[in-house]
């Protein structure tokens, strides 16, 4: 795990290499650079105990030149200024990559959410809530779930915004639950995102799913999913790991029995048929795709050369690093950046605020194809780009994401 300094010094480096590649004129980069705006406050909690614990909150907002700015709300005790700094950025280019009318934005508390009760994290959620009320609303800035939050939190959000403003307003979060205005296909979008591009990279390299050996880092949400629809495709699970360790079966993991023992064990480790690994072993298995879908910083220059993998596709955000990214690219190894692979849960949110808004809400089938045009399309305009220019996927997906920004803004001009 990288630190959070490093995270965000590697964002404005990416920036700063691009912006270079696109020639935008100095004002334009200067702006782009830095946060629109960023807000840190204090969260005073009365804790089960009866005694008062003050957490430091965050919300930042990195542009809203296209629109209203959307970022997810995590809690954890890394989470800093930095962290949600750097993460915010990304969201921007993520968003204008995938042509939403979003800036980026995140934020969150820092805590540690598995030390506090159910109660604890309302009461901490609403007051957080309240201290950057202010700037957050569906035409501001629109929050949504991200680490070790959920729709239950969004829920706490989205009424504790409403009860301040005298009225239900649904589009202040996403990732809500269905009852809420919650859309359908939103909990799994990020990895049906990843099974996409895992799909569509298949198709570049092998010209067939069916067969592929895959390993996959982090069997959260996000890999649990892409590993269902990967399995449903045809192709192989031959590993998957979580904070416990991983388990490997060259034949490949049965997943019914899989997803059995996990909610019997919580965790991965002990599978029946399989062999122990640990997380750092998976990246060096024999196998066609690697998924890390866990947290940044698994791919280092330390295992990046050990990788035996032709496709990845990154779940999680910033899982490599950019000296691994060098050896990767040396090695011709297709890398679907975190920009594009994990953007499947924005998209989707972009849905549900655009469903809350008109208050008319859509087939899960129809979410299913619209996300898959909104991928599909964004990784073909990425591929044609790389092809042309003889570059990696990751810079392409970042060229065009930037370059989106930096015209706006130019098209705009500054006030006053």
């Amino acid at each position: 795990m990288i630190s959070n300094d490093i995270l965000y010094e590697t964002a404005l480096k990416q920036f700063d290499t691009v912006a270079e590649i696109l020639n935008i004129e100095d004002g334009i980069r200067e702006r782009m650079r830095n946060p629109k705006r960023s807000l840190i406050v204090s969260v005073p909690v009365r804790m089960d105990n009866g005694k008062t614990k003050v957490f430091k909150g965050y919300r930042v907002q990195h542009d809203i030149t296209l629109g209203p700015s959307k970022g997810g709300i995590r809690y954890h005790p890394n989470v800093d200024l930095k962290e949600v700094s750097a993460l915010a950025m990304l969201m921007t280019w993520k968003c204008a990559l995938m042509h939403m009318p979003y800036g980026g934005a995140k934020g969150g508390v820092q805590c540690n959410p598995e030390e506090m009760s159910q109660d604890e994290l309302e009461r901490m959620t609403r007051r957080f809530t309240t201290e950057i009320v202010q700037i957050i609303g569906p035409d501001k800035d629109i929050p949504a779930p991200d680490l070790y939050t959920n729709a239950q939190t969004m829920a706490w959000m989205m009424d504790t915004y409403s009860m301040q403003q005298g009225n239900t307003i649904p589009g202040v979060v996403t990732g809500k639950p269905l009852l809420l205005g919650g859309s359908l296909g939103r909990a799994e979008g990020t990895g049906r995102g990843v099974a996409y591009m895992v799909m569509e990279a298949a198709r570049v390299l092998y010209k067939n799913l069916r067969g592929l050996r895959v390993a996959i880092q982090g069997l959260g949400n996000v890999g649990s999913v892409a590993a269902r629809l990967l399995n449903d495709q045809g192709c192989t699970i031959v590993a998957v790991s979580d904070i416990s360790g991983g388990v490997y079966n060259p034949q490949g993991i049965l997943l019914p029995y899989l997803l059995h023992h996990i909610k019997e064990n919580k965790h991965v480790t002990g599978l029946m048929d399989t062999d122990a690994i640990t997380n750092e072993e998976l990246f060096e298995l024999d196998c066609d795709v690697i998924v890390p879908a866990a947290i940044e910083g698994q791919i280092t220059e330390k295992n990046a050369d050990e990788i035996k993998a032709k496709i990845i596709v990154e779940g999680a955000n910033g899982p490599t690093t950019p000296e691994a990214d060098k050896i990767l690219q040396d090695k011709k190894v297709f890398l679907v950046p975190d920009i594009l692979a994990n953007a499947g849960g924005v998209t989707v949110s972009y849905f549900e605020w655009v469903q809350d808004i008109q208050y008319y809400f859509w087939s899960e089938d129809d979410i299913q194809k619209k996300l898959k045009d909104v991928m599909i399309g964004a990784f073909n305009r990425i591929l044609a780009l790389s092809n042309k220019k003889g570059i990696d996927m990751r810079t392409a997906a970042l060229m065009l994401g930037i370059g989106r920004v930096a015209e706006a803004k130019k098209m705009r001009g500054l006030y006053p």
